[in-house]
């Protein structure tokens, strides 16, 4: 008996040495617990000897337990104090690669811009907006009807000559204003209403200097009862004074087929007069064509370019820089 003792004592002794030296030469955290399940698993090498405490008497397996639980306390102990070096490491050498050298160069990133047609669309909601207007959108392809008829202008009405536009086969079309949002929207709504439609529009118009094939507008419309002309010139003149200042301006008899009365306003810019839009009051078929009562409920409608605005209030000499996509014009803004 005493000589199985004395080996299952060497063993825990060698076994001790072994895996402090083990322990010592290991490099990284993943190992390190490969080595901790080796020699204190439950199936590790410390287990194993002590397996062979059953040949041992009574009296000499407390010994064997005692030192045993010393090794067990060695190699946990040199376990903790190697994990601890090992993690002090990581920590160090992370920092270290990820040391900022603020003496060095920051490295730079072009920061994007509004698009000068943006930037004025959205002075112009926030204009109208504060004003209690609402925005409203709709469809860029339109019917016949909501373009056209709708808005009391029959298929042999001599103004469609002027917005022509482009046709589809299925008899549809690329709408040519934004007026077209006004007639779905009081279709689906009681007076009284403000509304703004800023959108995209369409017409066969040469391309120049001043003209596009397809550019931008925004309009208005405003349906209660009782409102007059100078409701919509009220309207009209706090919209230019928040746009271009307190500028003198003019209101001029014009026509268009869905207002009556109707007028071109001119703003007096630089010191000539400057036609920027147009506005009258809606004609009472137009209201009757939604189903509103003419007789009860009067409206205002008004609609400008916002290519024109930019153009004014950029100084930009051709409606097609906008459209150019060229940085070095884009990025005066």
């Amino acid at each position: 008996m005493a000589t199985q003792l004395t080996e299952i004592e060497t063993q825990l002794t060698e076994l001790r040495q072994t895996a402090t030296e083990a322990i010592a030469t290991t490099e990284n955290l993943e190992k390190l617990e490969e080595l901790r399940i080796n020699y204190l698993g439950k199936k590790g090498q410390v287990s194993k000897i002590l397996g062979g405490m059953g040949k041992l008497s009574p009296e000499e397996r407390p010994k064997v337990g005692a030192i045993a639980n010393q090794v067990k306390q060695a190699i946990q102990s040199n376990l903790d104090q190697k994990r601890t070096n090992l993690k002090t490491a990581e920590i160090a050498a992370k920092l270290q690669a990820e040391t900022l050298d603020v003496s060095m160069p920051g490295v730079y990133r072009p920061q994007g811009k509004i698009h000068p047609l943006n930037n004025l669309i959205d002075r112009a909601l926030d204009i109208f907006i504060g004003l209690g207007y609402t925005v409203a959108t709709g469809p860029e392809m339109e019917t016949d009807y909501y373009n056209f008829e709708a808005l009391n202008t029959p298929p042999d009405h001599p103004a469609r000559d002027m917005q022509d536009t482009f046709y589809l086969p299925d008899g549809n079309l690329m709408r040519t204003h934004t007026s077209s949002v006004q007639i779905r929207y009081m279709k689906n709504h009681e007076p009284p209403m403000r509304i703004i439609a800023p959108g995209r529009v369409y017409r066969r118009d040469t391309v120049d200097a001043t003209h596009a094939a397809v550019f931008h507008q925004l309009e208005l419309l405003a349906v209660d009862e009782g409102l007059r002309f100078s409701d919509l010139k009220g309207t009209i003149k706090e919209f230019l004074r928040q746009m271009f200042g307190d500028l003198p301006i003019r209101f001029r008899a014009s026509y268009f087929p869905f207002t009556e009365p109707s007028a071109e306003v001119d703003l007096q810019w630089n010191g000539k007069w400057l036609e920027v839009l147009g506005c009258g009051m809606v004609d009472p078929n137009v209201l009757e064509a939604v189903g509103y009562d003419s007789e009860k409920y009067t409206g205002f409608a008004a609609g400008f370019g916002i290519e024109r605005f930019a153009m004014v209030l950029h100084q930009i000499d051709d409606i097609r820089r906008v459209y150019a996509s060229d940085l070095r014009f884009l990025q005066q803004f």
